[in-house]
């Protein structure tokens, strides 16, 4: 007897092998299963395995009229920060039968048009943006054709489309409970490194910094920046950790250098903590580090990061679920603005300054 292949397999094999009809498969495969019993579910899923079905997406896409495909353009994957919400946002879109498409703009603008404007021809018309870029010009007109737009880590700006979705933790809170706790030990010369200080989120984090000086009595105006990027990368997104490396050599040479450094992201801080050694000094007993993201590589790096930790998961579950709902809902949306809170973790990179 000739095996089936895996193109050959049909939903009513599928349904057959569940114990369960073919609508019931059909409601699972397209997203409505939030009635199902977990362990019909378990059956169906467990038939789609075993057979290797795998459902037809262009005949789908012709009977539903919708695309079971959802665009993500990050930054960079190089940092693993954007790495994390591909892989949370993916599993959220799995769960519900949509695959995801990544995309590495950089933060330049032409190439996030070119890759949204690729995904909407081959029918793809929701999509998760990151670049927390200011306007949202370069976009708009596929915004006025349709395309729905979640915009994470960026908050809503005046200008945006009114049908805009905005999701972000709040970055200013963030960074001023980072420089709170690095003045609360004593830190009175602090310094903020980061790349270009053009993105939202950015500056929102820099605002933060700000405001923890000002209520510590500390003078902004007195604080160092490091703003630089390196090479053609002005936002550091791709070279994060060698920004970092070269801004704390740069500032550990001046002739009052600082003794706390707040970094724009983890692979920032963990660079800053790189060139902390190269100088020959200790992260925390000389110069204490603060990051912002919470990345894996925080609690595995010696010494651990005092970091200020995005809520990830909540975050990307968030970033699908409105993305999908909007995609399946035909009638006009009304534009929605969510903040998360962050969350100071102390940890090994931070003490009081020294004598």
């Amino acid at each position: 007897m000739r095996g089936v292949t895996m193109g050959e397999v049909t939903i009513q094999q599928v349904a057959t092998a569940a114990g369960v009809s073919p609508s019931t498969v059909s409601n699972l495969l397209n997203g409505r299963s939030h009635r199902m019993l977990p362990e019909t579910r378990q059956r169906i899923e467990t038939a789609i395995d075993k057979l290797g079905y795998r459902p037809n997406r262009a005949a789908r896409q012709l009977r539903t009229g919708r695309n079971q495909t959802v665009g993500l353009v990050v930054p960079s994957v190089g940092n693993p920060f954007w790495g994390a919400l591909a892989r949370h946002l993916e599993s959220a879109a799995l769960a519900e039968g949509y695959h995801v498409l990544l995309c590495n703009s950089e933060r330049d603008p032409r190439r996030e048009r070119d890759y949204i404007e690729e995904l909407w021809a081959d029918g793809v018309h929701g999509v998760v943006l990151c670049s927390s870029l200011p306007s949202l010009e370069h976009v708009m007109p596929l915004v006025e054709r349709g395309l729905q737009l979640v915009a994470f880590d960026r908050t809503a700006q005046a200008g945006d489309p009114a049908s805009l979705v905005s999701i972000s933790v709040d970055n200013a809170v963030g960074s001023e409970l980072a420089t709170r706790h690095l003045t609360d030990l004593g830190h009175r010369r602090l310094a903020f490194v980061s790349g270009a200080l053009a993105s939202i989120n950015r500056k929102e984090r820099h605002r933060g910094f700000v405001a923890g000086l000002e209520r510590a009595g500390l003078d902004p105006a007195e604080a160092l920046l490091a703003p630089s990027g390196s090479g053609g990368d002005a936002f550091g997104d791709v070279e994060a950790s060698e920004l970092g490396r070269a801004a704390a050599a740069e500032l550990l040479s001046l002739d009052e250098p600082p003794t706390a450094i707040v970094a724009i992201n983890d692979m920032c801080a963990l660079g800053v903590c790189r060139g902390i050694r190269d100088g020959g000094l200790e992260v925390a007993r000389d110069v204490s580090v603060v990051g912002f993201d919470d990345i894996v590589l925080a609690d595995l790096y010696a010494p651990t990061l005092t970091t200020v930790r995005q809520p990830m998961p909540e975050m990307a579950a968030e970033a699908f679920g409105l993305l999908r709902a909007r995609l399946e809902d035909s009638s006009p949306s009304k534009g929605q603005s969510l903040l998360f809170r962050p969350e100071l973790i102390i940890r090994e990179s931070t003490a009081a300054p020294r004598a």
